[in-house]
């Protein structure tokens, strides 16, 4: 016979819930700004006693916000001044180009060469060659690095910079990095190379932040040459090796004067990481022209660049005049890009978005039919990308202007991730960009592919869109 419960008791556990829920409702009443989220998070802390209420503590809340405010002096203002940046260009690309600068708080640069690279084959030894030839100083910052034939490549020329008297810093997610077990955090310790995992804690009452990732894929040498883009360090990444999953990507090498903004992006994630600044000539020598490129980075994440890349997406798709290309291999944006893209397909600009016919994350695939219907009625044209598997994150306005980096076209990389694109104003450049996307288009997505679906598939697809701000 079970042992009753007193009315005292329940008066007591009901009375903590109604405390509990309350204290969430205030919250997320004072802090979530889009509706749907406060009042999912609310119906949740009331409908469910005291689990609602930790889940929310766990993963509702932004404390980085907080910690990141807490590490700087002064926080960057949401949106930079306006009048004081100016464009030569002309038409919709000017006001792109000081859409940008609002935004992102960063000047565009005049004389960067940009190179793009094709997956690992292309990138590792030119980027293993950079770290070899460093002379100052080399920053890494990724969010998956194998301990594989690859990653002990990179770990090799890491700890023989080390060696030589460079100064090597290397941030790896908490989480995409390996939460239980990095071996590749654990052999760069072993060798002496300055490592730090980002938002990582083994003790539960200090927050995992397993939602909060840094996804930037970035290798600045000598504050001289930069590399960025979509690219994993990983031999599944290396083609040619005929890696039983191979994954093809995207990624770039930067020269020129933009340089300094992705060493300043560096030495900002690091400061939040470990409270060390990075400062002086190693870090941030004077950059002379290399190029004919305007670019500029932008960065983002749940901080003070809170949806800065989504802002500057949404900027260029209502710039756009001809054409609009997208290659990414998640698709799953909210609904202001969705809208913004259908609004473009509307007016007569050509909208291409090219896909993975299969993702490696299947919720993903099943999510991204149940959410691009609105597309397709309005014109937009996708693609489904036969395998392998393509992680490349591109876009391409008019021919004119391209948008590249580690973020996704979903809502994680809008809002949860830390992630970091750069914009770059070159027709030759875009147009390659432009060339690459509507190359790798397959089979087009169907509307009546998508109507001809099962009940039971088009209720699996709905229930995992569901989890759009988390897939």
């Amino acid at each position: 016979m079970l042992p009753s419960i007193s009315s005292t008791t329940t008066v007591a556990i009901s009375m903590f819930h109604v405390a509990l829920a309350a204290a969430v409702t205030a919250h997320a009443l004072a802090h979530k700004r889009d509706p749907g989220s406060a009042v999912a998070w609310i119906g949740l802390a009331w409908l469910s006693p005291v689990i609602g209420s930790v889940l929310y503590a766990l993963l509702g809340i932004n404390r980085v916000q907080r910690r990141a405010r807490g590490l700087r002096a002064t926080s960057s203002p949401p949106l930079a001044p306006a009048g004081r940046a100016t464009s030569s260009r002309s038409g919709s690309l000017a006001e792109l180009e000081l859409a940008a600068y609002r935004i992102s708080g960063r000047d565009a640069t005049d004389g960067n060469a940009v190179a793009i690279l094709s997956n690992g084959d292309d990138a590792y030894p030119q980027m293993l060659a950079a770290i070899d030839a460093a002379a100052r100083s080399v920053a890494l910052s990724t969010y998956i690095f194998r301990a594989d034939e690859s990653g002990r490549e990179f770990i090799s020329a890491l700890a023989r910079a080390r060696g030589r008297g460079v100064a090597v810093r290397v941030l790896i997610d908490g989480y995409g990095g390996g939460y239980v077990r990095s071996d590749a955090y654990r052999a760069l310790r072993r060798a002496g190379v300055p490592v730090d995992r980002f938002l990582h804690s083994a003790l539960p009452w200090r927050m995992p932040f397993l939602n909060l990732r840094t996804h930037r894929k970035l290798l600045a040498v000598d504050g001289m040459l930069a590399f960025a883009g979509g690219l994993n360090i990983g031999v599944e990444n290396v083609i040619g090796s005929k890696p039983p999953f191979p994954v093809r990507d995207t990624h770039f090498r930067f020269s020129g004067p933009v340089v300094a903004q992705f060493s300043g992006a560096f030495a900002e994630q690091w400061s939040f990481t470990t409270g060390e600044g990075l400062d002086g000539e190693a870090w941030a020598p004077s950059l002379a022209r290399t190029g004919t490129s305007t670019a500029r980075v932008v960065t983002s994440g749940p901080d003070q660049d809170l949806e800065k890349i989504e802002l500057l997406v949404l900027a260029a798709i209502n710039a756009a005049r001809r054409s609009i290309r997208i290659m990414t291999p998640y698709f799953l944006p909210d609904d202001r890009v969705i809208t913004a893209l259908a609004l473009a397909a509307m007016r007569g600009v050509e909208v291409d978005i090219v896909v993975p016919e299969h993702s490696n994350h299947p919720a993903v695939d099943w999510a991204m039919r149940a959410h691009v219907e609105p597309l397709l009625s309005a014109g937009c044209r996708i693609w489904l990308q036969a395998p392998p598997f393509n992680h490349s994150k591109l876009l391409a306005v008019d021919e004119s202007w391209c948008f590249v980096g580690s973020a996704n076209f979903d809502t994680r990389s809008f809002t949860l991730n830390f992630e970091i694109n750069v914009e770059v104003y070159c027709s030759e450049t875009t147009k390659r960009i432009d060339e690459k996307i509507l190359d790798s288009r397959n089979a087009p997505l169907q509307r009546s592919a998508l109507r001809n679906r099962s009940l039971p598939v088009r209720l699996r697809d709905s229930a995992a869109r569901l989890w759009l701000p988390y897939l």
